[in-house]
């Protein structure tokens, strides 16, 4: 079975947060813990997809990532939060608890 394409990932029921990053980035790094814990916390709640800005330019400039590490949450195909900068966990279990399947 092939993967699925990201425009059929977002626009399915479950919430998907996306991270555009980049390895050379330090507060991307400082991310990636924080979002391991949050899928330890909430298990397959919601969808982590880890978008590498530098190998995905199409995908950086369609939304218009100017900062990175830049997260989005999608939601039946709709961005319904969306913020730069590295986010605490609590933050993000918030965010599975409001938008969350």
């Amino acid at each position: 079975m092939s993967k699925p394409s990201f425009h059929d990932l977002i626009n399915g029921d479950k919430p998907v947060l996306v991270d555009f990053y980049a390895d050379w980035c330090g507060p991307c790094k400082q991310q990636t813990p924080i979002l391991k814990q949050l899928t330890e916390r909430v298990g397959d709640a919601i969808r982590i997809v880890k978008i590498d800005v530098d190998r995905a330019q199409a995908a950086a400039n369609q939304y218009q990532i100017r900062s990175i590490p830049t997260m989005i949450l999608f939601k039946n195909g709709k961005i319904v939060w969306r913020q730069s900068g590295v986010q605490p966990l609590h933050t993000l279990e918030g965010l599975v608890k409001q938008f969350g399947s």
